[in-house]
């Protein structure tokens, strides 16, 4: 079927749907016949990929020369044991970077997007994987299209198909059939998958899903964007490199200075291998992706959904919070309380979307029908609905005006049948009004709600009573004090006024004039109780919280000061008159912008970017999009927000609350903190087993026979690195946030992951790891080279151990407070101790059984490098 030529019953028809949609039994019938509505990805998770790429790196190529010499020198257990490591270690490998890759995998699902559908006659919010031919999709400004589907009912609806057919401009669409066309471009009662909703609203049948979709049918051209390594992911790359190159210098060094010395060439080759295993951080790649990965669904708990790994490093970065008001500072629970009309206030009793309340006049109940005029428009001038199963659907400011219809006894169904909808003007940012037209019993008719300034301006009539009389400068003024004496209770205020037509054809904006004024509606939505512990957390954490709401100045001031956010205030009428360079001045005096349109928002980003400021900035309609691209981190609203501005954010808020960003950004400073303990164990460690071969070359051990004697043998480093670089190392990634976190200002993004302090701190204690290690095998080594070697060994393997609880305790942590990590090391310790008592791996490491008097001198070293490094770094860090 061709569905552009065809009317949009027919299409109805060809799908056996009606306007009213499908019913659910039919729609899961229709997902087992057709499959889900997605797109293939071009790139699914590998197991076997990923388990082949843990062999794909530089310190797998040496480890496998490593293996070919110890097969020339016909140390045949050796090349057994590299290659046993290799696959444990592979292994080991596979399943945590498997296990992120699947945190990310999950983590893309949930920011799947959701659509509005009419089944069974009801407006429902379902994934829009669930789609199916023959669904009725709702269409609203900012949805991203999720199928391809022929358009039934429209009003002045825009698309942008740039994304598909390359347009820039957006493309007005109706519902008229097309005689002949096959351009997509062209077909304008068509919508496609993956574009975008710009204006207007309307719905649409379904016809192609997934990839019989157009969309779909392009998908081989079309990968997956995936995302980038973060910054820290790059930097730490490049230290690896830097490291290994270093290292093959070294090794050479040390190689041409024991060959010198009279070493065994093939041996000395052998001992360069092993400094090269013991420098190279090769766990720092994937441990840095487990610690950002598991962070982020840690993240999700707290219902922040981060899309961008890199977002997790500049959330911790963050000094300045752009926030909206409503729903996101406040509740999002608006309910109708006071009335204006017929110049009389009038009080509604209740709260949230409970139906019930009396109407009352100084404190005395009253019979609502004299409000039927006011009510009524608010109920048709309304796109929300109201469900027993799903609670509200759509805008809470439209659902709260038919709550106070239906307190009233006004039925939405039943308004709406009796006056149906056959056009709209629609909202946006900048009109800040919105009217749809109606057929009534006396012909047609124009209902407009808005914003009270804007409304009035149209008004030259008023209804008082049914009676319609001219809107005088004394009821101006009245209308004006009433909405300012709603505003400064924190009430958010809507106008409502009317307009008989002759016709109901070719309705636009012109036709918003001479207006007859009915009356206000204010609607509270209190302060969300948690939100000035969250604002003071802030400040004490350096970070500034700025409301930027389109709300009146009265209204954004008395919530901004029950929620204790400081600061100057200005409208959007004052930022358009002040000149870029002035608000770049202002900007860090001002926290509360008011009345404002999307571009201020832009502007008010930009401003604070250019002073120096990292700025989150929140948002959920279409126009917010750019203002959320120009901020360091965009965050959309998962409940308001439009698809788009969630495509475009680095973050959605699940539960669109303020907390949760707090929450996020406390996460993100504790995941970054958790990869520095990372990064500061591993190359302290991995310094110090460089320093003790490359030590022990230049001094030169020799056993009783006179031959050179190093301290640690290749595949010893290997169990080594395979112990404390995997289980500790990924355990200290997961560590709980430390006390204090958001009691210091934020880090600056310019900071490198390895500072000045944390870099003497390294080279210290590898130096003390290093002298305890050569001095216990200068002790022992009269007792043979095994026993030398054992010593050595165990001891680094234990003053690893003792480095990771000196880590933890410089971030002030309690050394039970991470079960995972108290395992590790438990683990480590036996496995070390297996490899001492266990005959069989005596023979595999060339161990020996230790006794009492040795665990006495390693104890003492411990306790030695524990006291002298915890006292050294704490000077370090003053």
């Amino acid at each position: 079927m061709k569905f552009h030529q065809s009317t949009s019953e027919e299409v109805l028809k060809h799908f056996s749907s009606t306007i009213n949609g499908l019913s659910e039994r039919e729609a899961e019938e229709r997902v087992a016949r057709y499959g889900p509505n997605e797109i293939r990805r071009g790139r699914m998770i590998s197991p076997i990929k990923i388990f082949l790429a843990q062999f794909n790196s530089f310190i797998v190529y040496i480890l496998i020369a490593a293996v070919f010499i110890s097969f020339i020198l016909q140390e045949y257990i050796d090349s057994v044991v590299i290659i046993a490591i290799l696959i444990v270690n592979a292994i080991l490998g596979f399943f945590q970077e498997y296990r992120a890759e699947k945190a990310i995998e999950s983590l893309k699902k949930m920011a799947a997007l959701q659509t509005t559908v009419i089944r069974d006659g009801h407006k429902m919010r379902i994934s829009s994987s669930e789609l199916v031919p023959g669904d009725v999709i709702v269409l609203e400004s900012g949805d991203r299209i999720p199928a391809d589907a022929r358009i039934i009912e429209g009003y002045l609806l825009e698309v942008m198909e740039s994304s598909l057919t390359g347009e820039s401009h957006p493309v007005n669409k109706d519902t008229a059939p097309i005689d002949d066309t096959i351009t997509l471009g062209n077909m304008k009662n068509m919508v496609f998958g993956g574009t975008n909703v710009v204006n207007g609203s309307g719905k649409a049948v379904v016809v192609k899903t997934g990839m019989g979709s157009e969309m779909g049918k392009i998908a081989e051209a079309i990968e997956s964007v995936e995302d980038d390594e973060t910054p820290l992911q790059k930097k730490l790359d490049i230290l690896g490199w830097k490291l290994g190159i270093l290292t093959l210098v070294i090794c050479g060094i040390m190689i041409a200075f024991g060959i010198f010395k009279g070493g065994n060439i093939l041996e000395m080759i052998m001992v360069g291998v092993s400094l090269a295993v013991a420098a190279v951080p090769e766990g720092l790649p994937i441990v840095v992706t487990i610690a950002l990965a598991l962070g982020v669904k840690r993240m999700v708990k707290q219902n922040a959904l981060v899309k961008r790994l890199p977002s997790v490093e500049t959330l911790g970065c963050t000094t300045v919070i752009c926030t909206d008001k409503t729903g996101t500072l406040t509740r999002n629970e608006m309910t109708v309380t006071k009335l204006f009309f017929n110049n009389t206030i009038i009080d509604i009793a209740g709260t949230g979307y409970e139906t019930s309340g009396e109407f009352l006049s100084s404190g005395e109940a009253i019979d609502p029908s004299s409000a039927e005029l006011l009510l009524r428009i608010g109920v048709l001038n309304n796109d929300a609905a109201l469900s027993e199963k799903e609670g509200i659907i759509g805008d809470p400011t439209e659902a709260c005006l038919i709550v106070s219809a239906a307190k009233a006894g006004l039925k939405g169904p039943i308004l709406k049948e009796k006056f149906p909808r056959i056009h709209e003007i629609p909202f946006d940012s900048e009109r800040k009004r919105k009217s749809t037209v109606h057929r009534a019993n006396e012909g047609f008719v124009m209902y407009t709600k808005g914003a009270p300034d804007v409304v009035l301006k149209l008004c030259s009539t008023m209804d008082i009573g049914g009676e319609v009389s001219q809107l005088t400068d004394e009821a101006i003024n009245m209308i004006i004090e009433t909405n300012r004496q709603f505003a400064s209770q924190a009430l958010r205020v809507l106008a409502f006024a009317y307009k008989p037509l002759a016709s109901g054809k070719d309705v636009d904006k012109l036709d918003e004039n001479d207006l007859i004024f009915v009356g206000l509606q204010g609607m509270i939505d209190p302060p969300r109780e948690e939100v000035r512990s969250a604002i003071e957390r802030c400040k004490n954490a350096g970070i500034r919280s700025v409301m930027i709401t389109g709300d009146y100045a009265l209204t954004a001031e008395a919530i901004a000061h029950q929620l204790g956010i400081e600061g100057d205030a200005v409208s959007g009428e004052e930022l358009e008159k002040m000149n870029n360079e002035t608000l770049k001045k202002r900007v860090k005096e001002i926290s509360i912008f008011s009345r404002v349109n999307p571009e201020h928002k832009i502007r008010v980003v930009r401003a604070l970017r250019e002073s120096g400021e990292i700025v989150a900035m929140t948002g959920d309609g279409i126009n917010d999009a750019p203002a959320l691209k120009e901020a360091d981190i965009g965050i959309a609203m998962g409940i308001t927000g439009t698809d788009v501005t969630k495509e475009t954010a680095d973050m959605v808020l699940l539960d669109d609350k303020y907390t949760s960003i707090v929450k996020a950004v406390e996460q993100g400073r504790g995941i970054y903190e958790n990869i520095k303990k990372f990064v500061n164990y591993l190359l302290s460690s991995n310094l110090g087993e460089v320093l003790i071969l490359f030590i022990a070359m230049i001094i030169g051990f020799r056993d009783s026979s006179g031959a050179i004697v190093m301290p640690l043998l290749a595949t010893q480093i290997l169990w080594l690195n395979l112990i404390t670089d995997g289980l500790p190392a990924v355990a200290l990634g997961v560590d709980p946030l430390r006390k204090g976190i958001m009691d210091v200002p934020p880090r600056s993004p310019d900071e490198p992951i390895i500072t000045k302090s944390m870099a003497i701190n390294i080279v210290i204690i590898s130096v003390l790891m290093a002298a305890g290690v050569l001095f216990l095998f200068d002790k022992f080594l009269s007792e043979g080279e095994t026993v030398a070697r054992t010593v050595a060994f165990t001891s680094l393997v234990m003053l690893e151990m003792v480095r990771v609880t000196m880590v933890r305790t410089q971030y002030k942590l309690s050394f039970f407070s991470n079960p995972f990590l108290l395992g590790a090391i438990l683990l480590s310790v036996l496995l070390q101790v297996a490899v001492i008592y266990v005959p069989v791996m005596n023979v595999v490491f060339k161990t020996t059984a230790l006794a009492p008097y040795h665990w006495g001198y390693m104890g003492a070293v411990m306790a030695v490098m524990f006291v002298i490094g915890t006292v050294i770094t704490k000077q370090i860090n003053r």
